[in-house]
């Protein structure tokens, strides 16, 4: 395998970008050459600020014959676009949350990336860190027994009381499910495995924002999605989830995801980060702190995209694929639709669980 850094480029220079220009100092495999963002003083900003050698034009980067994946961290209904022209381009896509904003955008990039031979990442990759990683191996020896069910809570009251720009947060691709729910029902098909149907109530509680962050405060913003859903999962392997997903709750005390199985309970932490705490209670027994098992404290927000810079110099499959983010996407398309039409929605798609992170890593690699 060749262990030459694979070249990429970004795109979209907001405040996400900041997690994956650093990223390149966690993970060798990565050389960020160039970056672009709609705004070129955005771009020049962060490049001298990281050491970016390149700020260049958005067609400019793509035109690179060097830059061998393209990193997409454009606003939501902007990602099908430049997935397209960077597929078409000859690069690999990388991208943040979520795939596309309906699931004709995702089958779109998925069919052009199959055409063209090429590999589609998405984030998230929170589930690659220690947290949810201790989890998946307990889960898979066994310790709460054949998975019973799981619940979910995301509920918070929006972001525009912090977000600089949060605008996008409350349009068609935003919301709570499109915008939180990644992270959510990322972790439980990599805990439990894909979902074959889900049922949900939808609603939106306020019709109007108020922006109250210093950049716009005092924005009124148009509430163009439901902001509070509570949805059913029905798993492939049998397993039954329920998860509320809201922009219009004040507080709560509910656990982020817990499972239930036949032998125990598992709490997981907090699926919008890498580490957290892990309780596990067998029967007759209270909940009890489990060690973090797999030891990559470091690593961070860039994981999937270096995951997937050694899978192509490896020719294995990555984690944070294509495939795992458009069955998620499939899973949100359908927990919205269902709270419209108040009946339950079979998903047209599947994926299977990713691979566990193995033992033995060195620091701030994910290949042996």
């Amino acid at each position: 395998m060749s262990s030459a850094p694979v070249r990429v480029g970004v795109v979209g220079c907001g405040a996400i970008s900041n997690a994956y220009f650093t990223a390149k100092q966690v993970f060798p495999i990565l050389d960020i050459v160039a970056c672009a963002d709609l705004v070129p003083e955005r771009a020049a900003a962060k490049a001298k600020e990281h050491g970016i050698a390149r700020a260049l034009s958005v067609d400019e980067l793509l035109a690179d014959p060097q830059i061998e994946v393209v990193l997409n961290l454009t606003v939501p209904k902007a990602h099908a676009e430049l997935n397209r022209r960077a597929l078409a381009a000859g690069k690999h896509v990388y991208l943040e949350k979520p795939l596309g904003i309906s699931r004709a955008e995702g089958k779109q990039t998925m069919q052009l990336a199959r055409r063209q031979g090429l590999r589609v990442g998405c984030a998230p990759d929170t589930f690659m860190g220690d947290g949810i990683q201790t989890c998946r191996r307990l889960l898979d020896s066994g310790a709460i027994g054949d998975p019973v069910g799981a619940t979910a809570y995301m509920m918070c009251h929006g972001h525009e009381s912090w977000h600089p720009s949060p605008e996008f947060y409350y349009e068609v691709g935003g919301g709570p499910v499109f915008d939180m729910g990644p992270y959510y029902l990322t972790a439980l098909v990599n805990l439990i495995g894909p979902v074959k149907r889900v049922g949900s109530l939808a609603r939106t509680t306020f019709a109007t924002r108020t922006i109250t962050s210093e950049a716009k405060r005092g924005k009124v913003v148009k509430v163009e999605t439901p902001t509070h859903i509570t949805g059913v999962l029905d798993f492939a392997n049998g397993a039954t989830g329920a998860l509320t997903m809201s922009f219009d709750v004040w507080r709560h005390r509910h656990s982020c995801i817990e499972l239930y199985g036949t032998a125990g309970s598992l709490v997981v932490p907090d699926p919008n980060g890498f580490g957290g705490k892990v309780f596990l209670a067998k029967p007759g027994e209270d909940f009890v702190e489990m060690p973090l098992t797999t030891g990559h404290p470091e690593y961070q927000r860039g994981a999937g995209l270096a995951d997937m810079a050694y899978a192509i110099r490896g020719g294995r499959p990555h984690r944070a694929s294509g495939e795992l983010a458009f069955h998620v996407l499939d899973i949100m398309a359908a927990l919205l639709e269902s709270g419209q039409s108040g009946s339950f929605r079979t998903l047209s798609t599947t994926t299977t669980r990713p691979a566990a992170i193995p033992d033995g890593l060195a620091h701030g690699t994910l290949e042996r």
